[in-house]
């Protein structure tokens, strides 16, 4: 019986190693469009097929007629959720109920999102208040510095006294704002984007 020396099984464990590697830089991140105010039932779909989605939610508070009041969590970006799957995955997010599209780029394909804005997003977004805001043409731009979040790019606004950013996802046209601190921001262009 003949032996198999450490040298003859190096490159078998390399190859499996690095088909590992390309497969997960296979799967990106996409913006899935969904039926209006189903995302949370669309996420539970994505959730029994085992495909790996991020549905960023936030909280509000509302009075009903009765005068009773209630917490709710609401959609960060109504109408999207977020996908990451191989562009082969793209049949089965579309068969799941209340799904209306894959966000597109250009030729019509679906456009990944960056990696660094999802990964942001999922690890730092429960460390700020946030909310849907509207999405803003004009304004100074900055950068979040420090903290959570940091280095994700926005437009400054003021909303009762505090500081707040509108970070935007441009794939799917929408934007969140969140509060932050003056001395965490630092300006990466000039206030007036019309100005000559």
């Amino acid at each position: 019986m003949s032996q198999i020396s450490p040298i003859e099984i190096a490159p078998a464990n390399v190859l499996i190693s690095e088909h590992m590697v390309d497969s997960r830089l296979a799967s990106h991140w996409f913006a899935v469009y969904t039926t209006p105010r189903h995302e949370k039932r669309v996420d539970q779909h994505f959730g029994v097929r085992g495909i790996e989605r991020y549905l960023p939610l936030y909280k509000v508070q509302r009075k009903w007629a009765d005068g009773s009041r209630v917490t709710l969590n609401l959609p960060l970006f109504p109408g999207y959720i977020f996908v990451r799957i191989e562009r082969a995955q793209r049949v089965s997010v579309l068969e799941v109920p209340g799904v209306l599209a894959i966000v597109g780029g250009t030729g019509g394909t679906p456009a990944p999102l960056p990696l660094a804005d999802i990964e942001a997003l999922r690890f730092g977004l429960h460390l700020r208040r946030a909310e849907p805001h509207p999405l803003l043409q004009i304004g100074q731009r900055a950068r979040i510095r420090s903290g959570a979040l940091a280095g994700m790019e926005g437009v400054v606004v003021r909303k009762k006294n505090s500081f707040r950013v509108v970070l935007t996802m441009d794939a799917i046209m929408q934007s969140i704002a969140v509060e932050v601190d003056a001395s965490e921001l630092e300006p990466i262009d000039s206030p007036c984007l019309n100005c000559a």
